[in-house]
Formats: C-alpha cells, structure tokens, sequence
C-alpha cells in the first residue's frame, strides 16, 4: 500500500503567481489592433472621429502622466511592502513646490523641487511607518491631510502678496512652461492623414500624431521612469532585493538584506515619483498652483497599479485608460455621447465570449448592460455634465470590480515589521 502510494506520480503544482491567463505582448498588441478597428468601425458609423484624434490622444496622455507616476510611486512602496495611500498627499507637495519655485527660480529648478518635496513626504511616511511600525493606511491618511492642509496655509499667507502678477489667494503666479517636443515632418504627414478620414488608416495616424505633436518633456521622463523601473526592479540585485522585503522581509533579512534600508529608499523613491506627477498638474497641464488640483489622482493612480497588478506594464495600461477617461472632460459632449456606444459594444463582445465559455450569469449581465447603453445612446443626445466628471471615478471603481479574481499584491504588503521578529 505505501510503495502504491509513493510511486504515484505527484501532481503538478502551479506556481504561485504565475497566472495561466498572463497576457503576452502578441496578445495586447491584438487587443490595441482590435480596440482601434472597433473605434475606427464606430467612428466610420457615427461620422464623430474624436476618439481617435491627434487632440484626444494628446490630451490623454497629459492626464495619464500624474495618474501613472503617482501608480508608479504605489508600486515601488508596495514592492517593499509598504502601502502608500499618501500618495495624494505627495502630488499637492509636488503641484504646490513645482509651482512656487518654477516661479522664482525657472522651471527646471522647479521640476527638481517637486520631484524632492514629494521624496520629502515619502520620507515622512516612511519614518512613521517603517520607523515606529505606526500602521500604513493610518500614516497615508494623516499625510493626505496634513501635506495639502500646509499647502493651504502657506497659499494664504504668502501668494496674496503676488497679486500684482496674478496670484491669488488659492493660485500661484504662473509658472515659464517647459519646452514640448514634435517630430518634424512625421507629425504634419500623419495630421494629414488623419484628415482624410480613411477607415482605420486616419485612426492609427490620429492614435500616432497624438504621441509624436507637442510632447512635453515630462511626459517623456514619465515614460523612461516606467521603463526604467522595470529593469530596476526584476533585471537588477537591488530590485530582487527590494521586492524580497515586499515579500517575505524575515527571509529577506536572514540572507543579510537590510529591509530597513531598502523600505526607506522604496518610499521616498514613491514620494519622488508622486512629486513629479504634481508638477505635471502645475507646471505643464496648467502652468499655476490651484487649491484642490489634484483632484483625487493620487487614488487613481494607486487603482491603475492595482488594476496592472503592481507590474510596470500593467500600471501603464491602467493609467493609460484612467488617463483617457479623465481627459475626456476636456473633449467636446459628442465624443462622450460616442462613447457609450463604444462600451456598449465591448459590453456584448465580453457577453458573448463569457457565454463561449459557459459563464451564463456574467454574460447575461454584461448583455443587460450592454443593451442599457446602447438605449442611452439611441435615446439621447448628450452626456450630461456632471456624468462626464464623474467618469474616471465611476470607471476606477468598475474596473478594479472586475479585476478583483486575479490580483496577486505582494504578500507582505501592508505588515508592519520589526528587525529580528522571526528568531
């Protein structure tokens, strides 16, 4: 009986956090090809091409930059094990230092200032959670109160002395802007593409004017900072060593890892990082301070990195499409009312692939949904207003409901710990 029972064959056991349902890149590049023949389809339907235009393109990549760098300084904190919901907190340091000193200094002086005063408040976080052991979401919530309730003082007694050169009491001065970058002769090529409205073709040369036209430099450094954590993090010994003590920091420590040392470096990093998205808001997107500008981004930003499932290239997807979301504000009604019929669509597209595989409830849940939309669209003629603001929030919420099954956060996430707790 036990030579039977030891000479069977063990059964295969999945590692933990290998998901068989990981996307390729040939997977997401056929996801963006078919998102793109759907909204060129929609577009050719409608006649409204504004979701695919050079503007909206541009202007989505503008609102994800402080959505993906706040996602980006969630990451790094959470990869240690530390939890950062201060990272709003952090964004108005780095609106309100971007700002002032991009005033009295120059704008890449400015662009430093905001990058350390965000530091600055990961620095705090950091003391009092790594530090005294003070718990993570308490610490967040006193930063997110304590950063901007500072800012707002300072506004009032300082910038009214200002007002000669248009500051205010909640509003800096205007800052110089920092230069923009446009790829001569490729942009005019594909704009004029894009005028001539050929199915899907204009579509792509619209998606691709928008990131080659009046690219600032921050959005560039956005991007390489993505990257850069990549290889920073899963290429590099001090990035295993990082997401070890987000993992397992006793282990971590009886390899001779200082966990202390690498929790404080991953939070002020995730300061930094939150900095640099605020100066975006003040700095590039519109050139002053305002009281209240960040406008939620900082839990945005930490739902994108949840939704990418605290990987780089997921975070950057989230942001991308919380980004575009947001910058909807700016567009035209119309584009918001094609919209609908956009998420309809994809609403009985998704009905129709969960049917395949027999999941019945979700799919005749998605299908009621998908027809609700649809009914909007056919009845009305505009968004209203207040939906339209509403919209990033509402698609936050969906989209972290729907990506709940098959999140993996590191498994020390949160835990408060203490040199030598595991003798």
């Amino acid at each position: 009986m036990s030579t039977a029972t030891a000479s069977r064959p063990k059964p295969a056991v999945k590692p933990q956090g290998k998901s068989g349902g990981k996307l390729s890149l040939p997977v997401i590049l056929l996801l963006i090809a078919g998102a793109l023949l759907l909204l060129a389809a929609v577009g050719a339907a409608t006649g409204n091409h504004a979701l695919t235009s050079s503007g909206q393109i541009t202007a989505a990549l503008g609102a994800a930059v402080p959505i993906g760098m706040a996602g980006l300084g969630g990451l790094w904190a959470e990869r240690a094990g530390v939890v950062n919901i201060g990272l709003e907190g952090m964004l108005v340091a780095g609106t309100f230092a971007g700002a002032w000193v991009g005033y009295l200094v120059n704008p890449w002086v400015g662009l430093l200032a905001a990058i350390a005063a965000g530091a600055l408040g990961g620095l705090l976080h950091a003391v009092i959670t790594v530090g005294f052991g003070v718990d993570h979401i308490v610490s967040g919530v006193g930063i997110n109160l304590l950063i901007p309730g500072i800012c707002l003082y300072v506004n009032r007694i300082y910038y009214p002395d200002y007002r000669a050169v248009g500051a205010g009491a909640g509003m800096s001065p205007a800052t110089p802007g920092l230069p923009t970058i446009t790829v001569p002769g490729l942009s005019p090529w594909l704009d004029t593409i894009e005028k001539h409205h050929w199915f899907f073709v204009s579509d792509v040369a619209g998606v691709l004017g928008g990131i080659v036209t009046n690219l600032s430099v921050v959005t560039l450094l956005a991007v390489a900072l993505l990257v850069g954590s990549y290889f920073v993090l899963w290429r590099t010994s001090f990035g295993l060593r990082l997401r070890s003590c987000g993992e397992n920091p006793t282990a971590a420590e009886s390899l001779g890892v200082n966990v202390y040392k690498y929790k404080y470096l991953a939070v002020i990093a995730s300061g930094g990082f939150a900095g640099l998205g605020g100066a975006y808001l003040s700095m590039v997107a519109a050139s002053v301070y305002r009281d209240g500008q960040t406008g939620g981004r900082g839990y945005i930003g930490l739902a994108a990195m949840i939704f990418g499932n605290w990987l780089p290239g997921g975070l950057a997807t989230g942001a991308g499409l919380f980004g575009f979301t947001d910058s909807l504000q700016l567009r035209d009604p119309d584009s918001v009312h094609v919209l609908l019929l956009v998420i309809a669509l994809v609403l009985a597209l998704l009905a129709l692939w969960q049917g395949y595989r027999r999941k019945l409830v979700p799919a005749v849940v998605s299908l009621v949904a998908a027809a609700g939309l649809g009914l909007w669209y056919a009845t009305t003629d505009a968004v209203p207003r207040p939906l339209i603001v509403a919209t990033p929030y509402v698609i936050t919420l969906v989209v972290l409901a729907l990506s709940a099954q098959r999140l993996r956060p590191p498994k020390a996430d949160g835990q408060i710990y203490r040199k030598g707790q595991g003798k």
